[in-house]
């Protein structure tokens, strides 16, 4: 089946020429390091997975932006002056991850939100020479699912997404350095991410085939490798289950129980509340709870309000019931592709027993390989942040690993048929 192109008429699959952006760090050679820029876990973590794809000359701005300012709003307003900054002095990267930064922190309704969005978008393809032949918007129930294309099908397709709050632009080094390797590179958001939720209102599914398929479908692809970061190592395995043309999965990170994930950034006695309240289903007591913490917690108010956006609910207990939908303990075993699972010895997000939990329901897989990382080499938290080279040359590794097993297993079946 031939694809669409970008107005929907039918067009032959072939190579997309891959950019190869100048003056700007590759992943596979980006300096490693997880720094400790502010006291707040979470906080700490956004700071460094912006520096993660920035140039190096970013970490002293970075870090002063953190010395300076503690909260939500007071970083959104240093972020947006340190892009402003940073654009003038022509670093036009760092500036668009600043611009991201200071997005990212924005509550859905603020008027500064879409703007600031926008220079991201416009900055980072600018920087990596995006052109109108790597971008296809693929219909899907009513709206658009934005999705980028790189690179020749001749090693195979690895088709990525990302998770719970990433735009997929923040991938596109991860994007480009699995093409120069071979790859064909189809990366899409979803239902509930970037362009597909802001632009065309589609909120996140936990029937994640339906997205992966409508992709697969548009662009005619088979035997395709999915590669889902963050939530999206979840998405992949739910999709993996139900859609027979995925035939390898790389789940960075592994994320077996989302409502687990959530409920672990609460203090113990509020997520032991939460789970009585939902047990004995007091819908008003639990969010009576939720809005007591959120008005003196503003990590709780964002991610809550940034939550009902994403999942297309209106309420804190609609909120943790859409939550408990994204498991894969009921589909795992229905997944019969190769498999990588990466976990972080130290994720704050994903408990590590999540890991286990995921190799112990994968019992029909072809295979299944798994890899944590580790302080000693500064990729110990979520999706590897701190060290994304190491994660990506992982990666590619395991895939070259299994073509040269398919090679040599074919050898076989075409001697014993002699």
């Amino acid at each position: 089946m031939a694809p669409a192109d970008n107005n929907g008429s039918r067009s032959e699959v072939g190579s997309v020429p891959v950019p190869r952006p100048v003056g700007i760090p590759d992943v596979l050679d980006r300096p490693s390091g997880y720094h400790q820029l502010h006291p707040d876990v979470s906080v700490n973590f956004q700071l460094n997975r912006w520096l993660g794809w920035m140039t190096p000359q970013a970490l002293p701005d970075v870090a002063q932006v953190a010395r300076d300012n503690r909260g939500y709003p007071e970083l959104t307003s240093a972020f947006l002056d340190l892009g402003d900054q940073l654009l003038t002095q022509g670093r036009k990267l760092d500036a668009a991850f600043c611009y991201r930064a200071a997005e990212f922190f924005l509550l859905p309704g603020d008027q500064r939100r879409a703007p600031t969005r926008q220079r991201f978008l416009e900055l980072i393809r600018g920087v990596y020479g995006i052109g109108p032949q790597h971008l296809t918007q693929v219909p899907y129930e009513g709206g658009r699912l934005p999705t980028y294309r790189f690179g020749s099908p001749r090693k195979g397709t690895v088709v990525i997404f990302g998770g719970f709050d990433s735009y997929i632009e923040e991938f596109l080094p991860l994007m480009l350095a699995v093409a120069h390797a071979g790859y064909q590179v189809v990366c899409f958001e979803g239902p509930g991410q970037g362009g597909a939720l802001e632009d065309s209102g589609l909120v996140l599914t936990p029937q994640w085939h339906r997205p992966v398929g409508a992709v697969l479908d548009h662009f005619g692809l088979e035997q395709v490798t999915l590669l889902g970061i963050s939530l999206g190592g979840g998405l992949a395995i739910r999709a993996a289950a139900h859609e027979p043309r995925v035939t390898r999965v790389i789940a960075d990170d592994i994320l077996t129980d989302f409502l687990a994930a959530n409920l672990r950034q609460l203090p113990t006695a509020a997520r032991a509340a939460v789970r009585a309240l939902r047990a004995v289903h007091a819908a008003p007591l639990l969010d009576g709870l939720v809005a007591r913490r959120a008005r003196r917690d503003l990590l709780t108010s964002w991610g809550i309000t940034q939550g009902k956006h994403v999942l297309g609910v209106r309420t804190a207990h609609e909120y943790f019931a859409a939550l408990a939908r994204y498991r894969t303990a009921e589909v795992s075993a229905l997944v019969r592709a190769d498999v990588l699972l990466l976990a972080g010895a130290e994720d704050h997000y994903v408990p590590l027993g999540q890991l286990r939990d995921q190799l112990n329901t994968l019992t029909s897989a072809r295979s299944v390989t798994t890899r944590l990382f580790t302080r000693h080499e500064q990729a110990q938290n979520h999706v590897q942040v701190g060290n994304l080279g190491l994660s990506v040359r992982v990666m590619l590794g395991w895939l070259e690993g299994l073509d040269e097993r398919d090679r040599r297993l074919a050898s076989r079946v075409t001697i014993g048929q002699r």
